[in-house]
């Protein structure tokens, strides 16, 4: 018992590892919320074009002696309104444009950052640095993070409309222009503190997998949301003790743990897990299990 106790206890002796451990909780938390609004609507490649898009914004922040939140923010925001617009105003389909938008994003921040000498290490932007948080980064986060958390829980039932049924939301009075204009603005927030704790390449994961395993296991909205958040806690505190024992890159165990549990709902769901559909086929109800 003592040892398995310091396996959770040793590693948060370090205050680094507290401060990882406290910015991996709350990334995950935001991005799960998000995540329930991404794979319902099906706009996973949506977060993934965002994350990608930042890189041009974070170069040219760092040349232009701004904060590089402001300028991964524009970047991010950009991106998604410039998508929008193109699927507004050409036949092209939305997927078709957000790979598009975002590769080329991508590879204009990758020319940026070998021509110009920012100081920043390449690998801490592609696959994020949380051990390295530092304390005035815990507190962007929060700032960041506790308002983004607060428009989306308030107005989830408005998002949630306005995203499945935009021609009722508007009848209804809802300003849905403003409501998607409002989950971009928080998206792109979302994406741009998450990238210190997984990086560029990560970040969607964290934006998908959490919400795919609480779709697995439930039906229900507002449970979504609980089993998402509970599923991306639980991943951000494994991941990050785990990546302290094994001496592996935090961010990708972080990911891997939510893989890991998304598998395991994809197996065991109660009724939709893969495994428990090949019991109910084996053994129907008139013949019940011996």
């Amino acid at each position: 018992m003592s040892s398995l106790l310091g396996l959770l206890t040793d590693p948060l002796s370090f205050p680094f590892m507290q401060r990882a451990l406290l910015v991996a909780v709350v990334v995950g938390v935001m991005s799960a919320i998000l995540s329930c609004y991404l794979v319902l609507r099906g706009w996973s490649l949506m977060g993934d074009a965002v994350s990608h898009a930042v890189l041009p914004g974070l170069v040219l922040a760092e040349v232009a002696g701004i904060p590089l939140i402001l300028g991964a923010f524009g970047a991010g925001l950009g991106c998604a309104l410039a998508t929008g617009w193109l699927k507004a105003n050409s036949r092209v389909k939305s997927d078709t444009v957000l790979g598009i938008v975002f590769s080329g994003m991508f590879a204009l921040g990758l020319v940026l950052f070998v021509k110009i000498d920012t100081g920043q290490h390449l690998n801490h932007i592609l696959f994020g640095n949380v051990l390295g948080v530092s304390v005035s980064d815990i507190v962007e986060t929060l700032v960041v993070g506790i308002p983004c958390l607060a428009f989306v829980i308030v107005k989830r039932r408005d998002l949630l409309l306005a995203a499945f049924d935009p021609g009722h939301a508007t009848a209804i009075g809802l300003p849905v222009r403003s409501l998607h204009l409002g989950f971009l603005i928080v998206l792109s927030l979302t994406i741009v503190v998450a990238l210190k704790a997984v990086g560029v390449i990560l970040v969607v994961a964290m934006l998908i997998a959490p919400g795919a395993t609480g779709f697995l296991l439930t039906r229900q909205f507002d449970r979504m949301l609980g089993v998402a958040t509970l599923s991306a806690v639980i991943a951000s505190v494994v991941g990050t003790l785990a990546s302290f024992h094994v001496d592996a890159a935090t961010g990708a165990c972080i990911v891997l743990a939510q893989t890991a549990l998304f598998v395991l709902a994809l197996l065991f769901a109660p009724g939709k897990g893969l495994l428990t559909r090949a019991v109910v086929r084996t053994n129907p109800a008139n013949e019940p299990a011996a």
